[in-house]
């Protein structure tokens, strides 16, 4: 008869046997593993490589069972080589260089400050994410001419992640991009194309007159959606890439689908309506969606600029500045579940795709010649002007999302307020949130870059074939003639040709008598 604690030893490797995983491995089995391998090679700092062993035996297992080995984890080797690049340089004695004033104002802000206010609600990313990605941002400023440089947030992808930098360049050292010259090849070889076409002769066959709808031109750089530069990677140590700038039909068509990321920039977008772009370009435009609807700041900490109204009276404004004469709203006030102390300080993007309004269909008056087109120039311009919530709009006049309330706002901290942190959590966009306390604020994103919806989304039907043309007599089918129906025809048109040449005889004989 087993004895005691031979009883309780038999219950528990019973236990450890029948702890399974979805592959079918259970922890005795694992442990007994871990342990002859130990016995095996008696490494002397077993106590630091013992989790790493761990995992290096269950991937032996599992490609045993043909499973592919897991690549969720590097290894301390692997991930120190990884973020080298960010801790070198700068500490040595000999390498040491003396900071100037310049230096010191850096255009990157607190981010660790950041983090812990954040923290305070569970919001963002562990400390030690957050350092390495001061690291990864320290260095981009160290590579381009920046004057602000912000982290905008990280976006959740399938099977790579997104950190996204918003940067400012200083004034006229902003670096040319490619697409631009890319875009100016284009047009150069358009018009080639164009004079050629005007020097050939005339073609037989009738052309089409039909003209597609001129597209909607982007905003220049500096200005409405693409007033920021943004950059992404998908890990604090790898390189920065710069996203293009984006365009009214990416935001348009953005707005109809619903993708989430890979983490590949140059994977094409498979989508109905078809989305111009990669997904370089649908994670531009998200973010800018993003951006347009959940910056917030705390109310009249900016301000419009007195000598820009007075020079732009007429059309919405689009640029304030940093009120100086600014007093911290007591947390009472900034936790007002209203939302009227906080405000959107960026541009509301219009149904059109941009922040402000145009035109595409409307010409000057050197394009029209004559008086036909000057009417069809009043028909094209007679187009109404789109309009949204002005600038530094209070939230509170957002709209209610299925009876949801579009903001959430608490206190970090009910039992101690005077010292609590404000947070503000969006809930059009999860994954957006804000913080407010005494004259500090930021705003942040994580999240997979989708916006809320109350049912599931549903795809868009692809709509029905038209018709190739319009159905009528002349372009029925008949059937073909006869030779005594040809025959009659021909002594017909024979017969009218003579009594034409007839009446031509008789007129010449009239004008010579």
């Amino acid at each position: 008869m087993p004895t005691g604690s031979e009883k309780v030893f038999a219950d528990a490797q019973s236990y450890l046997k029948t702890v399974n995983n979805q592959q079918g491995i259970n922890l005795y089995e694992h442990i007994s593993s871990v342990i002859t391998k130990i016995l095996e090679e008696r490494p002397s700092h077993i106590v630091d490589i013992f989790e790493d062993l761990s995992l290096t035996i269950k991937d032996q297992k599992l490609s045993n069972y043909g499973k592919q080995p897991q690549d969720l984890w590097l290894t301390q080797a692997k991930l120190s080589e990884e973020l080298k690049p960010l801790f070198s340089g700068g500490d040595d004695d000999e390498g040491a260089m003396e900071v100037t004033d310049e230096e010191m104002g850096s255009p990157l802000p607190n981010v660790m400050e950041n983090a812990y206010m954040f923290e305070q609600a569970g919001i963002g990313l562990s400390r030690e994410e957050y350092f390495v990605t001061t690291l990864a941002l320290k260095q981009l400023i160290d590579t381009h001419p920046l004057q602000k440089c912000r982290f905008w947030g990280k976006i959740l992808g399938i099977e790579k992640n997104y950190y996204v930098a918003e940067v400012e360049y200083r004034e006229g050292e902003e670096e040319e991009e490619e697409e631009e010259a890319q875009e100016e090849v284009e047009k150069e070889e358009e018009e080639k194309d164009d004079d050629n076409a005007d020097g050939e002769e005339e073609d037989v066959l009738p052309k089409n007159d039909w003209k597609p709808q001129p597209p909607v031109p982007k905003e220049d750089k500096g200005s409405g959606a693409n007033k920021y530069t943004y950059f992404v990677t998908n890990n604090p140590g790898q390189a920065w890439t710069k996203l293009p700038t984006v365009t009214p039909a990416q935001i348009h068509i953005a707005r109809k689908i619903k993708k989430y990321f890979t983490g590949q920039l140059d994977k094409p977008i498979v989508s109905y309506p078809p989305f111009p772009g990669t997904e370089a370009n649908y994670l531009r435009a998200q973010i800018a969606r993003i951006s347009a609807g959940t910056q917030i700041s705390p109310a009249n900490f900016y301000s419009f600029d007195e000598e820009e109204e007075a020079e732009e009276d007429d059309g919405a404004k689009d640029h304030y500045i940093e009120n100086a004469e600014f007093e911290p709203l007591p947390i009472k006030d900034l936790a007002d579940p209203r939302g009227v102390n906080w405000t959107h300080h960026v541009q509301y993007i219009l149904p059109q795709g941009r922040c402000s309004f145009v035109n595409p269909n409307q010409k000057s008056e050197e394009d029209f010649e004559d008086e036909e087109e000057e009417e069809e120039k009043e028909e094209m311009d007679e187009l109404e002007p789109e309009t949204g919530p002005s600038l530094l709009t209070p939230i509170s006049e957002d709209a209610i999302i299925d009876n949801l309330p579009p903001w959430t706002i608490k206190c970090a901290s009910e039992r101690v307020p005077f010292y609590a942190v404000v947070f503000v959590r969006s809930n059009l966009w999860p994954g957006a949130y804000a913080y407010g306390q005494d004259r500090k604020f930021e705003n942040l994103y994580i999240g997979f870059g989708q916006k809320y919806e109350k049912e599931n989304f549903t795809p868009p039907q692809i709509p029905a074939g038209s018709a190739e043309y319009a159905l009528g007599p002349e372009i029925g089918e008949m059937d073909d003639p006869t030779a005594e129906q040809e025959a009659e025809a021909k002594a017909a048109a024979a017969g009218e040709e003579g009594a034409e040449d007839e009446g031509g005889e008789e007129e010449e004989d009239e004008e010579d008598d």
